[in-house]
């Protein structure tokens, strides 16, 4: 760069005008591109050889990089030399290899030729090897899906084996080999299909079998009152549920168990004293607790009640948990037994299975032993007694347990058929002891009481009666008409003494057994108001009453007419109006008349002040005194108009004369006015009456 600054420097002005060469090659320099490659590595490898800027080395750069590519090609041809020799010594190697290899292959194609057989044979028994093999992973295979090993079979048919997980799933590994076994039926020799079809359902057999006895086993030591029953219990029911008539067994079978205990339970319950006379001191005896026979019942019924709803629920837990796989194990089990078959052929009718109604009828079975017992003792009870309400109070009582077990037992069972027949003996005891009665009574039914009141057996029987609806007022039933349901114990208890009331009024005179009846049927009526089940025959009363109280109002009426003197004046001028004609005919009567006119009206006069008192005593005996108030004072208003009827008369006959009251007082005329005869009026006669 100095040689060209100084060679720059002293070039003369003539020179500058033409190219400058420094410039031209700087200028090239400059537009050399650094991207270019060839010139990156020369710049690389001028810094590589670390060139110091001095003219000397500038001189001899270009020979010294020439230098070293002469060096450099004389190594590289020196090199391939080297690999020239190499390569012939390879090639000299493999002419020998190949010498060799022809020398080899004679004997090797020989020995082929001599080791084709063998090799055949190899391969066959290698083939035959593998389909060896293959055959033994499906035997193997078959084997393991369709026999039972040794162990599986002890499990399931040996009764010393225990039931347990094992014993169930080696049951329904068989239920599937029996299964799947129906597809080797399908092929054309189904010898082995049925072989091994055969011993399965032999083993399966003997496992429910097994099964069957190992549950009955259990059911001898099964405590019902042990809130965690054995889950495995409640397994080994719901699979013996595919064999009917094994499933049936163990019903039966339990059903024994169970009455036998319960049976036991209510006997040491009932005297404290179990049925192998062993003695228990934790139980209060019924017999020894209940001092009277409705107490006793009452006991003994509730005993068998909570017996049976503990029953109930204890199975509710061991069969109703699985109903559903129950019923499908039985449906499944009748199309597999051959007899259940047959049955269904010959019933067509078969009815799915009803856990609820199997249930139900699995308690009363439970239970019928101690029905039995509860029957003989109530029997007697009921026999034995010679007292009427408490014969009904017993039937009242059979009927609210009737009504409690037929909701929860259903209407088939046996034990409320058992209720259903104490309870009719119990009312038919009730009824003859009523009949009873009323025969012994009949010698009361003669002669009313002298102050024509209710007789004796009358309010015996109301209190007896008041008793028993009071009892039935507090009962439960299953009656929606409890007043069509009551009418019968009416009929009994009630009617036979109203009738012989009736029988009695009719042989007394018309006014005291009109009294005496009323009496009686006001005394019935405050018996059978208070109760809504008797409102029809407390209607029947009243309008009886009503009918009685007619007669009695018709006596005081005949009484006021005929204590007043004014009978024979009514009678005649009853029909009479007050016109010419009638008053005609009124001369002409004897009553109207003057002397019977006046003997009329001191008659009348003597009987006003003391008319109410002696109306009043005629109904004296009426024990209710509204009743008798009311009927005298309709008694007296209808004496009033049979009075206005009288004056009415007197006055159109006294008006057709011509002549008044005052006037014929005076003696101004002849001829007598009735009025003046007869002075009393209406308005006086109604005060002196009200």
């Amino acid at each position: 760069m100095d040689a060209a600054t100084s060679h720059s420097s002293g070039a003369s002005p003539a020179l500058s005008k033409g190219p400058n060469p420094l410039s031209s090659k700087a200028t090239a320099i400059l537009s050399t591109s650094y991207a270019d490659s060839e010139f990156r590595e020369a710049l690389a490898l001028l810094d590589e050889k670390q060139i110091n800027n001095q003219p000397r080395v500038r001189r001899q750069v270009r020979l010294d990089l020439q230098k070293e590519m002469i060096e450099c090609n004389g190594e590289i041809i020196n090199d391939f030399g080297r690999v020239a020799d190499q390569l012939r010594r390879v090639r000299h190697t493999l002419n020998q290899l190949n010498e060799t290899y022809d020398e080899m292959r004679g004997p090797i194609a020989t020995s082929h030729t001599q080791t084709a057989p063998v090799l055949q044979d190899a391969a066959l028994l290698i083939q035959q090897r593998e389909d060896v093999a293959t055959k033994q992973q499906l035997l193997a295979a078959f084997c393991g899906h369709f026999l039972f090993t040794n162990d599986e079979i002890a499990t399931l048919t040996s009764s010393a084996e225990p039931v347990n997980e094992d014993f169930f799933a080696a049951l329904a590994r068989a239920k599937k080999i029996s299964s799947d076994c129906e597809a080797l039926l399908g092929f054309e020799n189904q010898n082995l299909g049925l072989e091994i079809m055969e011993q399965t359902s032999k083993n399966l057999n003997l496992a429910f079998q097994k099964l069957y006895k190992w549950v009955q086993k259990e059911f001898k030591t099964l405590n019902l009152e042990n809130p965690q029953l054995n889950v495995s219990i409640r397994r080994a029911i719901r699979v013996l549920s595919e064999r009917p008539s094994l499933f049936q067994g163990c019903l039966d079978y339990f059903a024994d168990a169970r009455h036998r205990i319960l049976s036991d339970a209510f006997h040491t319950a009932l005297t404290g004293t179990s049925s192998t006379g062993q003695h228990d001191n934790t139980v209060k005896p019924i017999e020894m607790a209940a001092h009277d026979p409705l107490r006793y019942v009452g006991d003994m019924l509730a005993w068998v009640h909570s017996a049976t709803v503990g029953e109930r629920e204890a199975l509710e837990t061991l069969f109703m948990a699985d109903v559903d796989e129950i019923a499908k194990g039985l449906q499944t089990g009748r199309a597999t037994e051959l007899w259940q078959l047959i049955d269904n052929t010959e019933d067509s009718d078969i009815q799915a299975f009803d856990g609820l109604k199997a249930l139900n009828e699995l308690v009363d079975r439970d239970v019928s032993a101690v029905a039995r017992i509860l029957r003989q003792r109530v029997e007697q009870v009921i026999q034995s007694n010679e007292d009427t309400i408490l014969s009904y109070k017993l039937a009242n009582l059979l009927g609210f347990y009737r009504f409690t077990f037929a909701k929860l037992l259903g209407d088939a069972s046996g034990l409320l058929e058992l209720l259903t027949g104490l309870e009719t003996e119990a009312l038919r005891q009730f009824r003859s002891l009523v009949r009873d009665h009323i025969a012994r009574l009949q010698g009361d039914f003669q002669q009313t009481p002298s102050d024509l009141g209710p007789p004796e057996f009358l309010l015996n029987a109301l209190e007896q009666l008041k008793t028993i609806m009071q009892t039935y007022e507090t009962s439960m039933t299953g009656s929606t008409d409890r007043e069509s349901d009551f009418q019968p114990i009416l009929a009994e208890s009630f009617e036979p003494f109203i009738a012989g009331c009736e029988s009695m009024a009719r042989g007394a005179g018309s006014l005291q057994g009109a009294i005496f009846i009323v009496n009686c049927l006001m005394a019935a009526k405050s018996s059978l108001q208070p109760f809504d089940f008797t409102r029809k025959r407390v209607r029947l009363l009243e309008e009886r009453v009503g009918e009685e109280s007619k007669t009695l109002l018709a006596s005081q009426y005949q009484f006021l007419r005929h204590a007043s003197g004014l009978e024979e004046m009514i009678s005649a001028l009853e029909n009479l109006t007050a016109d010419a004609q009638g008053v005609q005919k009124l001369r002409l009567l004897e009553p109207m008349q003057p002397d019977a006119l006046r003997r009329a009206s001191l008659a009348l006069d003597d009987f006003l002040p003391s008319a109410l008192i002696d109306a009043a005593d005629q109904v004296q005996h009426v024990q209710d005194p509204n009743l008798a108030r009311e009927v005298t004072e309709k008694a007296a208003v209808r004496f009033c108009q049979d009075f206005e009827h009288i004056e009415e008369m007197l006055l159109a006959a006294d008006s057709l004369s011509g002549v008044d009251a005052s006037s014929a007082a005076d003696g101004i005329v002849e001829s007598q006015s009735l009025r003046a005869l007869f002075p009393r009026t209406t308005g006086e006669i109604q005060v002196l009456l009200s």
